[in-house]
């Protein structure tokens, strides 16, 4: 089955940067969309990035275009969000998620999360 597994979060200072992973497993990804997003306390879920598996096309939400980029590693079968000049409102736990119909509407699939915090 699809398993998706992401590791690289951890503590930071506002300005810094860091790297999360998202290992995916369990089928070939061809042609589906693989999206971060992110939940900070007591707010939605929300988009961050995504990126098509085959195609490379990628997108972000507003608040972080220019700051994190999203990529992928077909050998490793991971996918790599970068975050640089982090601040306090990019604090959440980070999600993996996998969408078949490459639409960015059907992510059926989800890992754990990892958490971000950014100090001040």
């Amino acid at each position: 089955q699809v398993q998706l597994r992401e590791s690289g979060g951890g503590l930071v200072q506002a300005g810094g940067s860091l790297r999360l992973s998202c290992l995916a497993s369990g089928r070939t990804f061809s042609g589906y969309n693989m999206g971060w997003f992110r939940q900070a306390p007591g707010k939605e879920r929300e988009f961050v990035a995504a990126i098509n598996w085959s195609d490379l096309s990628t997108y972000y939400a507003n608040s972080v275009k220019g700051r994190f980029t999203i990529s992928r590693d077909i050998a490793k079968n991971t996918v790599y969000l970068q975050m640089n000049s982090l601040n306090s409102e990019d604090t959440a736990v980070y999600y993996c998620a996998a969408d078949p119909s490459a639409s960015n509407r059907n992510y059926n699939y989800w890992g754990q999360g990892t958490q971000v915090t950014v100090s001040s």
